[in-house]
């Protein structure tokens, strides 16, 4: 069994995890070309080369507040990976941003720039790509998520957190306080 990270992007973050945590393949994929619909199709290709059958996958959800130009080309390739992982009957974990952030530093608002000290600090592991490095946490996630049992104690209180966030999202939810209704309201 392979625990698996996937950071989509134009250079796509790509990891995998051996049973026993250990780095197999760490690796940032960039398609061919610069043009797309190409550069999509020969991405998307290359990131489900290198998954295998039972790989536990965990992929980077989508950033809602992100703006600029590249923002149809992430959605494009998000779901372009997500369509084809699902066509191949490879299931995958969504996992947010800010959980990534939050299981990495112990806060989902870490700037990209301040993680490579704590994923060091925590696993030991570093690489001069933040798409891998983000990859790296997703698949330390699923790791986590499959062996919480046995990690129990290795685990911060934060990692447990979104551990539990991830497994059960409904839970995690905060109830939203309830709106007075106002004089005229329909409710």
């Amino acid at each position: 069994m392979r625990y698996v990270g996937i950071d989509p992007s134009t250079k796509t973050g790509f990891v995998a995890l051996s049973g026993a945590g250990e780095v197999l393949r760490a690796k940032e994929l960039t398609g061919i070309g610069d043009k797309d619909p190409k550069r999509i199709t020969t991405l998307v290709q290359e990131v489900v080369q290198h998954i295998k059958p039972g790989d536990v996958i965990g992929i980077e959800g989508f950033s809602y507040n992100s703006q600029g130009r590249g923002i149809g080309f992430q959605f494009g390739l998000g779901y372009a990976i997500r369509i084809a992982m699902y066509s191949r009957n490879h299931s995958y974990t969504e996992i947010t941003p800010g959980q990534l952030k939050k299981f990495a530093t112990g806060s989902g608002n870490t700037a990209k720039a301040e993680m490579p000290g704590p994923i060091a600090e925590n696993w030991g592991y570093s690489h001069p790509s933040d798409n891998v490095l983000d990859a790296y946490v997703l698949a330390r996630i699923m790791f986590s998520i499959r062996n919480r049992e046995q990690l129990t104690f290795s685990l911060t209180d934060y990692q447990k957190e979104v551990i539990d966030m991830i497994i059960n999202p409904a839970a995690a939810k905060k109830p939203k306080a309830k709106r007075k209704a106002k004089r005229g309201d329909k409710r």
